[in-house]
């Protein structure tokens, strides 16, 4: 139970993030979050657009095991996105912001633990 708790967790992430590319990336507060300029923003709206989608099917991924109807198969669709989500920390946090790693790899990382190991 535990696990599922956290890989919703994990999901609610990423559809917050989808939401702050998709929707609100030109908004003060958002631009704010991402360290950006305005113009910035504006200029970067579709690329920021395109990174949220791929969040967004993180999250589905991530639901999808979840709420899958043979639980063997929800574990493994689990463990598959988990690893993804992992592995978009890593790329971010080494190339582009630091903080991705702490803030998205490090919820991935103990949820993966605690699917593979509760």
């Amino acid at each position: 139970m535990l696990a599922a708790i956290f890989v919703g967790l994990v999901a609610a992430e990423h559809l917050y993030i989808l939401a702050l590319e998709m929707f609100l990336w030109t908004k003060p507060r958002t631009r704010k979050t991402f360290n950006t300029t305005p113009e910035f923003a504006e200029q970067t709206k579709s690329l920021a657009a395109n990174q949220g989608l791929y969040n967004g099917f993180l999250a589905a991924g991530l639901i999808w095991g979840l709420v899958h109807p043979n639980a063997d198969f929800g574990y493994q669709i689990q463990l598959f996105f988990l690893i993804c989500v992992l592995v978009a920390a890593l790329y971010g946090g080494l190339t582009t912001k630091r903080s991705i790693l702490v803030m998205q790899g490090l919820p991935a990382l103990i949820t993966l633990l605690l699917v593979l190991f509760t």
